[in-house]
């Protein structure tokens, strides 16, 4: 290739879409590629998009357009969602120059050679073809995407992708039509993933997915062997599910923390919870998926549960685990919300009493069945009542926080920073909860990536840039 091109990368979206944008990256570094900065001059633009709601299509427009105008002559490229949903509509306005959907990173490298290679890299740059779209029936596929990654810069956690797709079809929702249906790791590969970043460093790792709760129902069944002398590997095929995955990366030398991303509230049974706990490395942080706290809102959002069984699954998780942290996202004004059914969900949300409250305003997304529904509500009606809650979550996390001052906690120490003068550790607790801790000099040297126990005193001062618990080494 003679002198290295310059590759710059950037992400929109979820956890799952940065965990495949760190692949793409290592697969374009290790074909020769150098990496830069996605505000430097480069030879080829990625742009990893998203296409959840109509605002992140925008976003995804914009950031491509951005591309275009940093360095006219260079290769840009469009992957991910936004692509797979909306890439008829790309090509006919010639949005960027290599269209790749779901499930056809893992090409890039070839994808890019082959641009190179033919006539088109002479071609005009306002000139988009065809022949560089590489967008498949997503729902027809079967078969996982084979991305890995072999280390993680900057971070002191891996997010780690062992599932993808979406069988659900919310009502709001585009995923599906994204992402197509659901397709789990194969549990060697992803055993083998940690076993390697471990073996880096990583202390904790997060496991991701469009759909984690699904994990495994798709792959074969069978007789799962338990570890036998000299063999690693106890996957002879099925039966596979997130339980037994976990149960199998528990027992990695040098992984301390296993955290699970969202979880839907159906997977929470006294089994699966009494699974999990015996895995002690296992964080009691649930991300568990609620969207509204009114039954007849859960119905036409086609979610697959109500409030009772979701308040079920929160008072398991606390009967098992001492002071779970459990977070959850809530949508405000959905079609046909009431003031009654607004006020369902707002008692719903003070009497279950959970850490984090992630809120949003309801958000149409063209080509799902809501946005063909009726009773639409006002965009001042959908603040103000996103507004309420988001005061209710403020105040609820606060409280939680609280419970933790003048108790001792281990805390993975992240990043060193400044303020006022003085020099923090900031790091995060099992439960996810933020603390800073000062660094206490020579005689105890604190450093990146480690587990230490600290003692929670009170608050940071609210005059300093950031905000969480404070506490000094114990």
């Amino acid at each position: 290739m003679g002198l290295k091109r310059k590759a710059a990368f950037l992400t929109l979206g979820c956890k799952v879409n940065q965990y495949e944008t760190d692949a793409m990256e290592e697969l374009l570094r290790n074909a020769g590629y150098q990496i830069v900065d996605f505000d430097d001059m480069a030879d080829v633009y990625v742009i990893n998009t998203c296409s959840v709601t109509n605002m992140a299509d925008r976003k995804s427009r914009q950031m491509i357009h951005r591309a275009r105008r940093k360095n006219p002559q260079a290769v840009v490229a469009a992957v991910g969602c936004y692509v797979q949903t909306g890439g008829r509509d790309m090509l006919e306005k010639k949005q960027a120059d290599v269209l790749i959907g779901n499930n056809r990173k893992k090409d890039i490298v070839n994808i890019l050679d082959s641009y190179f290679s033919s006539a088109a890299k002479e071609r005009d740059p306002e000139q988009a073809c065809p022949e560089w779209s590489y967008v498949h029936d997503i729902a027809r596929d079967k078969e996982y995407e084979g991305l890995s990654i072999h280390n993680v810069t900057g971070h002191t956690r891996a997010y780690l992708k062992i599932q993808d797709g979406c069988n659900q079809f919310c009502s709001y929702c585009i995923i599906p039509y994204a992402r197509g249906r659901i397709r789990s790791r194969d549990p060697r590969e992803v055993l083998e993933e940690v076993r390697r970043l471990t073996e880096r460093g990583f202390r904790e790792i997060v496991l991701t997915g469009i759909h984690l709760s699904s994990y495994g129902l798709d792959l074969d069944s069978g007789k799962r062997e338990s570890n036998r002398p000299g063999e690693e590997n106890p996957y002879l095929g099925g039966p596979v599910s997130l339980l037994t995955l976990v149960e199998d990366l528990q027992k990695i030398p040098g992984l301390a923390r296993i955290r699970l991303s969202s979880l839907e509230p159906r997977i929470i049974t006294e089994e699966f919870v009494k699974g999990l706990k015996a895995c002690d490395k296992v964080c009691p942080h649930f991300h568990l998926s609620l969207q509204s706290g009114c039954d007849a809102t859960l119905a036409r959002m086609n979610r697959k549960y109500n409030t009772a069984d979701y308040r079920e699954a929160v008072t398991l998780l606390r009967k098992v685990y001492d002071q779970p942290a459990i977070t959850t996202d809530v949508i405000a004004g959905f079609v046909g919300e009431t003031e009654e059914e607004f006020e369902q969900t707002r008692t719903f949300l003070e009497e279950i009493r959970l850490y984090e409250m992630h809120i949003f305003k309801y958000s149409v997304r063209e080509g799902t069945r809501a946005q063909k529904m009726q009773g639409h509500l006002p965009d001042h009606v959908k603040t103000a009542r996103s507004g309420v809650l988001l005061q209710m979550a403020a105040r609820l996390k606060k409280e939680f926080e609280e419970s933790f001052i003048g108790r001792e906690v281990e805390v993975l120490l992240e990043e060193e920073i400044c303020m006022d003068g003085r020099t923090y550790w900031q790091g995060y607790t099992e439960r996810y909860v933020k603390v800073y801790v000062e660094n206490p000099g020579e005689c105890c040297e604190l450093s990146r990536n480690t587990l230490v126990n600290v003692k929670i005193i009170g608050f940071l001062p609210e005059n300093l840039p950031q905000n969480g618990l404070f506490g000094k080494v114990s």
